[in-house]
C-alpha cells in the first residue's frame, strides 16, 4: 500500500466476563498500578474499564459468552530486570500464579506469564 504508514499500537484489549469492572480495577489500577481513563459515555454503559500502559492503552471489554485467552496475550515491558523480579514477587504475594520463561528462548530477554481475574495470560518481560 503506497503511501500508507502504520506508525504503532493504539491499544490492546482483553476480554472479560460482565460485571468484570470491580475486579478489573482491583487487578490492573491497584496491583500493578496502571492508571485508569475514563471510557468515552457512548462507550461507557458497555462495561469494562481503560487503562494507561506508557503512551498506548489498555483496554478491559466485556464478552459475552466470555472465554480466556490461554495463547494470544499482550506483553508489558519493564525497565529493569530488577523491577520485573520485583512485579514478580509482588503478584505472587498477592497470590497471582507466576510462570517463568526459559532465558534462551528469546536471547537477552527475561520473561514471566501471569493469568488476569479471568484467566487471560499476560506477559512481562525486561
Amino acid at each position: 500500500m503506497s503511501g500508507v504508514t502504520i506508525d504503532g499500537i493504539d491499544h490492546v484489549q482483553v476480554a472479560a466476563p460482565a460485571g468484570c469492572e470491580g475486579a478489573a480495577r482491583a487487578f490492573f489500577r491497584d496491583l500493578l498500578g496502571l492508571e485508569e481513563i475514563e471510557k468515552p459515555p457512548v462507550l461507557a454503559g458497555r462495561g469494562g474499564c481503560w487503562f494507561r500502559v506508557g503512551a498506548q492503552q489498555l483496554h478491559v471489554g466485556v464478552a459475552d459468552p466470555f472465554t480466556p485467552a490461554l495463547k494470544a496475550h499482550p506483553a508489558f515491558r519493564l525497565a529493569t530486570l530488577e523491577q520485573l523480579q520485583q512485579l514478580a514477587a509482588h503478584l505472587a504475594e498477592a497470590g497471582v500464579g507466576v510462570a517463568w520463561a526459559d532465558e534462551q528462548e528469546i536471547p537477552g530477554v527475561s520473561r514471566f506469564f501471569a493469568g488476569d481475574p479471568w484467566g487471560n495470560r499476560l506477559e512481562f518481560l525486561a
